[in-house]
């Protein structure tokens, strides 16, 4: 009787049409043979499925693997989808480097939960903001969340001093003059400093980094002014390469070959700049072909360099987009391809090279700390007040004089504090 039932539903619904066979076929499950039943109880939906996906932290980095994470890949005006330019590389031998750190880019780098300690090696490509706008706030926000080593940073010179990185970055610090002042003697100071390496933009794979088997080059790029460079990194047998912007040059062509990974701007197509942000058709060709790297450009490119893998990014990564993008790569180029998205991840091996999207936690706290803590140290209060040639940085009388009383509910804490953890603290009295 079941065979009959099960072969008179098949004809009907072969007869009806598809959505009586929808409904039919839904009808006919409790009717699939044991065996089958069996086998598929057994995969859901107690038993863990293997996922194509990356978690941070739950996978070890092989002694000879290299792992890139793309913490910015998006225009040069930000949006929640796609924070500005910045590449995470990850080695098996421990260390990391981030390549440009464009506005955004923070909160992807804080998502993967790495101490911050380890994320202490900047490589910056040129001074427009969507490449080096959220240096500010891994400098702040790392040393805060526990960092407590300096921030390393690397970028080309310009053609005037007024326009290289060490200019940049000693006006960004003295725009943080308050915000530092605020925090020295309140906090573990030790990782707000900046150690700024700036190297000639003209070097044509000169060596900016050399350390623990790791080689890092730079070379010109052309990019809006003199300025702009692109990087190589070389180490154990691999080769990454990322350009930060550039208009296709020579120079690339020549250093960036060999290479495993390359990470190269590919800016969205000239039609979408025109209706998707309003540009004018003068401006639209001028920037997306002339400043940045069209995508007609950018195959070519890579078909010139062969790369075991291409990457285009600097690109709003949409439906209607990405298409278009794609189609018009694809008119000059017809190797491995990855379109950049955040969080999109990329292990490589001499063997093998694995495309995958990372899942990420959005409400993380401070990761690890990969170094204990110390206590506030009332010198660095005074070096700070030193520093800016004053007698102290303390409240002055009229602010003080804005205290209010409640002194009574914060002595208790500073009481339960001593209790729980066995040492003093004694409470600081207003003067």
């Amino acid at each position: 009787m079941m065979s009959k039932i099960r072969k008179s539903l098949s004809i009907s619904s072969f007869a009806i049409g598809a959505v009586a066979g929808i409904y039919l076929a839904v009808a006919e499950v409790p009717l699939l043979s044991t065996a089958y039943a069996k086998e598929t109880t057994e995969v859901s939906p107690v038993r863990a499925r293997p996922r194509d996906t990356y978690y941070p932290n739950s996978e070890d980095l092989a002694p000879d693997e290299m792992r890139v994470i793309a913490c910015g890949t998006g225009m040069p005006t930000t949006r929640a989808a796609q924070a500005a330019a910045c590449f995470l590389v990850e080695l098996g031998n421990g260390d990391k480097f981030l390549f440009d750190i464009g506005s955004g880019s923070a909160e992807r780098i804080s998502s993967l939960q790495i101490p911050y300690n380890y994320l202490d090696k900047v490589f910056i490509g040129h001074l427009h903001t969507d490449h080096f706008g959220a240096l500010h706030d891994l400098f702040i926000g790392g040393a805060l969340m526990g960092r407590n080593v300096p921030l390393r940073v690397w970028g080309p010179s310009g053609a005037t001093p007024e326009l290289g990185t060490a200019y940049a970055l000693d006006h960004m610090q003295k725009m943080l003059t308050w915000d530092l002042a605020g925090r020295a003697g309140n906090v573990d100071f030790r990782g707000y400093r900046m150690d700024v390496t700036e190297f000639d933009f003209k070097g044509e794979n000169q060596v900016v980094y050399e350390e623990n088997g790791v080689t890092i080059r730079s070379f010109p790029a052309i990019h809006s002014i003199d300025g702009s460079v692109s990087y190589s990194l070389e180490w154990n047998g691999l080769k990454f390469v990322f350009s930060s912007d550039t208009y296709p040059n020579t120079w690339f062509n020549k250093y960036a070959r060999d290479a495993d990974l390359v990470v190269h701007e590919c800016f969205i197509a000239v039609p979408e700049l025109v209706s998707k942000m309003g540009f004018t058709p003068e401006s639209a060709l001028l920037v997306g072909t002339q400043v940045h790297t069209a995508p007609e450009a950018f195959g070519k490119v890579m078909s010139e360099i062969k790369p075991r893998m291409a990457v285009a990014y600097h690109f709003f990564k949409d439906y209607d987009t990405t298409p278009a993008v794609y189609d018009r790569i694809r008119k000059t180029y017809d190797g491995p391809l990855s379109l950049a998205e955040d969080y999109m991840v990329w292990n490589v091996t001499k063997d093998d090279i694995r495309v995958r999207l990372a899942e990420v936690d959005h409400h993380t706290w401070a990761p690890p700390a990969a170094a204990p803590a110390e206590p506030p140290k009332p010198e660095d209060k005074t070096a700070m007040a030193r520093k800016l040639g004053v007698d102290t940085i303390d409240f002055s009388e009229f602010t003080k004089s804005g205290f209010w009383n409640v002194d009574d509910v914060l002595r208790p804490i500073y009481e339960e504090a001593s209790e729980v953890l066995g040492q003093e603290f004694p409470y600081p009295e207003k003067q």
